[in-house]
């Protein structure tokens, strides 16, 4: 309460039951009552000496927080607030001020639905005294209940505290001593200074220790990270961290992360027993310590590893960084990452050593494969939340290559990215294809190629896309449920023309060309082939004896028809007409 307003509590209302004293040195005044639509005192005391001195003391009966506090951002719906307060100066200057006050069943909101309370309670306590132009205070804040929400923050019980003393004068405002007690999470000590003319942070220290992580982050870190790849997390382990603010702008901070375990809810990422030291300063360059028991990313289990990472002001390097993952690795080299204007900028060289097919198409969820993954990624550079490839990226696989060029992708750590690039496929081996996905036996080599690829998430939009028989010379054999398998993938209709009647009672056919090619626009594929024919297209064109033509008849195929037809023939319910 002001004391602007405070005198106008004393002078401008009805006054019960006044005792009025004159003694020779000094003026006594006790009022019993003082009422005001906005608050009710009692037992008013007043005490003025002939050397200009005076004190007194009254008790805060009953407050009307709404018109209290009507210049306020948010709205009192409800609540009081009552306590004693204890005054003293000399002359029209006050030299002295202590309050004691609590606040029950408080609710409030603001227009926004952005801040909001209710039945908030606790207590408030305050002292101050004037040394010269200078208040030195001290100050004790126990929030016993309620919930409250100040956007983004949420806490939905009490049992918060907050002690602190310090210094006010028209320049500054500032703390010696602060500690903050917050329920389930922990206590941070703080000192700083307020440079009060433009309400600017010009000093901040704060330090926490062994922080308990589920806790603080549930309830200080997960809402401020909904919209990125850390919002949805489980977290165990401590921390500590010391930081310090000059002139509006961290300056240094130092975060210790002791056995943590992390993982991701979306099965994305995790890591067990995380140890990290992590030291930063917008002056001197630092060098990071992070290591790890185990973890897994995509489902691909990592194994121990320790990594240290160069800092400097808001630009990291690392010049080799060695994941293994599965029963192989993932060599980073050149990694390094800036934040310029609020935007992150980082590049990256990489190799995939030797991880094997069956380990990683298991993680994956995917068909066994066979074979060795063998990857070398060139510059990968990542601006302003766009992800683009400085060459191809190449892959070893069912014994063929498979390059991927003009690789971008938007908001890759987004909830939706979106990723264009252009695939080719060479000479890959239809034996070991067809086997991993249960298509029945092929023997030859296929090539393929997929240009205008655009993903949104994880769903194609956008693609024209060719499979068709390698060049060169080679063995071409298809089994006679391969063939059915092909043909169910032309829809309902799709035909085996079988050139000689009698050629039913073999197993594996020749051919002399397979492709089948979609163009996918707007959920829908339009299908081809080898080639046109008079009422379809050609799927697999016969050769020699005994050897089969497969037509399909649909031309134009729903993309998620097209899917179910897939899942049917790896699940064995494909049904094509054989003639």
């Amino acid at each position: 309460m002001s004391w602007s307003r405070l005198a106008r509590l004393c002078c401008c209302t009805p006054l019960w039951l006044p005792v009025i004293a004159y003694p020779a040195s000094h003026l006594e005044i006790h009022i019993g009552e003082v009422r005001h639509p906005q608050a009710q005192l009692e037992n008013v005391s007043v005490t003025l000496d002939a050397d200009g001195n005076w004190y007194g003391s009254t008790i805060i009966k009953q407050t009307d927080l709404n018109q209290l506090a009507s210049n306020m951002p948010v709205k009192f719906s409800r609540g009081s607030l009552q306590g004693k307060l204890a005054f003293a100066g000399k002359n029209n200057q006050p030299q002295q001020v202590k309050a004691d006050l609590n606040l029950r069943d408080t609710a409030f909101s603001n227009a926004e639905g952005s801040k909001a309370a209710d039945k908030l309670a606790g207590s408030f306590n305050i002292s101050a005294q004037r040394k010269d132009a200078t208040w030195v205070w001290q100050t004790t804040l126990n929030w016993r209940e309620g919930e409250l929400f100040w956007q983004p923050l949420y806490v939905a019980n009490g049992g918060h505290t907050l002690e602190a003393r310090g210094e006010w004068n028209e320049d500054k405002f500032t703390v010696t001593q602060g500690l903050m007690s917050i329920a389930s999470v922990g206590d941070i000590k703080f000192d700083g200074e307020l440079h009060l003319p433009d309400n600017t942070i010009t000093r901040l220290d704060c330090a926490a220790k062994n922080l308990p992580l589920d806790s603080t982050y549930a309830l200080l870190i997960k809402p401020f990270m909904e919209k990125n790849i850390l919002g949805d997390l489980e977290v165990a382990g401590h921390a500590d961290l010391v930081a310090s603010i000059r002139e509006q702008r961290v300056t240094d901070f130092n975060l210790g992360l002791h056995e943590v375990d992390v993982a991701d809810k979306k099965n994305r990422f995790a890591f067990y027993k995380l140890n990290a030291a992590l030291p930063w300063s917008y002056a001197d360059r630092t060098s990071a310590i992070i290591s790890y028991a185990g973890g897994q990313l995509l489902g691909m289990n990592l194994g121990a590893a320790q990594h240290k990472v160069d800092l400097e002001r808001y630009s990291l390097v690392a010049p080799h960084l060695d994941f293994p993952v599965l029963d192989g690795r993932l060599v980073l080299d050149d990694a390094a990452a800036a934040l310029v204007n609020d935007r992150w900028y980082w590049r990256v060289r990489a190799e995939v050593q030797g991880i094997s097919m069956p380990e990683f198409s298991r993680a994956l969820g995917w068909p066994r494969m066979e074979g060795k993954i063998q990857a070398q990624i060139p510059m990968v550079l990542y601006q302003a939340g766009k992800l683009t490839s400085n060459g191809a990226l190449k892959l070893s696989v069912f014994d063929g290559d498979i390059k991927v060029d003009n690789l971008v992708m938007d908001e890759p750590l987004g909830l939706a990215p979106r990723l264009m690039a252009d695939i080719t496929m060479r000479q890959l081996d239809l034996a070991l294809l067809t086997k991993t996905f249960s298509f029945g036996d092929m023997q030859g080599r296929l090539d393929g190629d997929v240009t205008g690829l655009e993903l949104s998430g994880k769903q194609p939009v956008k693609f024209d896309a060719k499979f068709y028989s390698s060049a060169g010379s080679y063995p071409k054999k298809i089994s006679q449920r391969a063939v059915q398998n092909i043909s169910a993938l032309g829809g309902a209709g799709a035909a085996a023309a079988i050139q000689r009647s009698f050629l039913h009672f073999f197993d594996v056919f020749n051919y002399q060309k397979i492709a089948l090619s979609c163009r996918l626009r707007k959920g829908i594929c339009e299908m081809g082939g080898v080639e046109e024919a008079q009422s379809g297209y050609v799927m697999v064109k016969g050769s020699g004896i005994p050897s089969i033509t497969v037509l399909g008849y649909n031309r134009n195929v729903g993309w998620k028809e097209l899917l179910e037809r897939v899942q049917d023939i790896t699940k064995g319910n494909s049904k094509p007409i054989i003639k």
